[in-house]
């Protein structure tokens, strides 16, 4: 990395040029070049579609629970315990993986048992890179919302390509 006040070309992650010791630590961070990456950087999540999640109990019956998503027109439930703290996740993805072809009959069977427990989430001040980071890491498609433990939103995909768009008008 070459120095900004001497040119001396230094070893990358080096925090001061090893020639006239100028801090180069702001060099490294990463600066948008266009809106969207700004806003990947900047906008918290809170700033995305705030829509309040759809909650169930661990109780829920699967039938209730594919219903529901139907209904609604989404593809993840929060799961919560009887004091409202998140438990788990019950997706598109479960129902796909843990149900279907292993259960003949799943209708009565309860979320809380085919739910993706402790699953990652964010919390409303988090920025749209950590929730992009985390979608890609572990291969999600939602990410719960949750602050001081309890669900308040779900981000999905679709939001943070709806936000995206947004953008680029």
């Amino acid at each position: 990395m070459l120095c900004p006040t001497c040119s001396w070309d230094n070893l990358p992650g080096e925090e001061s040029c090893v020639h006239c010791q100028q801090d180069m630590t702001l060099l490294d961070q990463p600066a948008a070049t266009n809106q969207i990456e700004r806003s990947l950087m900047e906008d918290q999540v809170k700033d995305v579609g705030k829509h309040a999640p759809l909650v169930v109990p661990t109780t829920t019956s699967v039938r209730a629970a594919i219903d529901l998503m139907l209904e609604h027109n989404i593809g993840a439930l929060l799961v919560v315990g009887g004091n409202g703290q998140m438990q788990g996740i019950f997706s598109e993805r479960d129902l796909l993986k843990k149900i279907a072809g292993v259960h003949k009959s799943f209708g009565d069977l309860l979320v809380g048992e085919f739910m993706t427990p402790r699953p990652e989430s964010v919390s409303p001040e988090d920025t749209l890179d950590l929730v992009l980071h985390k979608m890609d890491g572990g291969g999600y498609r939602h990410v719960p919302v949750v602050d001081r433990g309890k669900p308040v939103s779900v981000i999905s995909v679709r939001d943070m390509l709806r936000h995206n768009t947004k953008m680029c008008q």
